[in-house]
């Protein structure tokens, strides 16, 4: 069954050992919900990057499909557009499943999507998933945030580390339908490891390049207002 595949999935990404060029970590959590970050480097303009997450069938994970097909897979880049997912037809007509709907388009820059993913949809939550393109000089630095919260049925100590893995192989699938993630540059390598003079801080382990790309929006301009 298509829930059960779903279901399977998310198990199979939890025991999963992510390359070290995509940084990750529950950045937060509590009773109240969790915050899950993912950053990764490609050699990709932003443009390009913009053009890829418009084709998840390309890059978002067909284990993590109702269907067990990412051609099944469709996003409507617009706000209030849907990224969905088509149900064929199994004798009783043609289904869909709407995993997110668009809350913030800037091409090239930003896009925000609300919704529960996976068995998460079955639960009274909500969860915002926040992509970020930067441009940098061998590319692109993109960021996934993740924040949920609300009522749910699962223990926060439990769900928050496998919705992190989930979160995490799309990024990862993303930047292997761009080319592959970059490694992190000798400067980023140093800048991520603590002096030995000062006790080590509780980053969300990022790279310098994706330092300043933050859960809070940039401030639009007077005429985007």
């Amino acid at each position: 069954m298509a829930i059960s595949r779903y279901l399977a999935g998310a198990a199979i990404v939890g025991a999963l050992a992510f390359a070290p060029m995509v940084a990750a970590k529950v950045v937060d959590q509590s009773e109240a919900g969790f915050t899950v970050a993912h950053t990764a480097q490609v050699a990709a303009t932003p443009a390009d990057v913009w053009k890829m997450l418009r084709m998840p069938q390309s890059w978002w994970s067909k284990d993590h499909s109702w269907s067990g097909d990412a051609a099944n897979f469709w996003l409507d880049q617009q706000a209030g557009g849907c990224f969905c997912e088509k149900l064929p037809d199994t004798g009783a007509g043609v289904g869909s499943v709407q995993h997110a709907r668009i809350l913030f388009s800037k091409p090239n820059q930003l896009l925000r999507l609300s919704g529960a993913f996976g068995p998460l949809q079955g639960e009274a939550l909500n969860g915002t998933l926040t992509i970020q393109i930067k441009e940098t000089p061998t590319g692109s630095a993109l960021r996934f945030d993740y924040v949920v919260g609300g009522y749910m049925r699962f223990k926060v100590a439990d769900i928050a580390p496998a919705v992190d893995k989930v979160i995490g192989e799309q990024l990862l699938g993303l930047a292997n339908a761009l080319g592959g993630a970059l490694p992190p540059t000798r400067d980023e390598k140093a800048a991520e490891k603590p002096k030995a003079d000062a006790p080590a801080k509780d980053e969300p382990g990022l790279d310098a390049a994706v330092a300043d790309l933050v859960e809070k929006e940039p401030e639009p301009a007077p005429d985007e207002r």
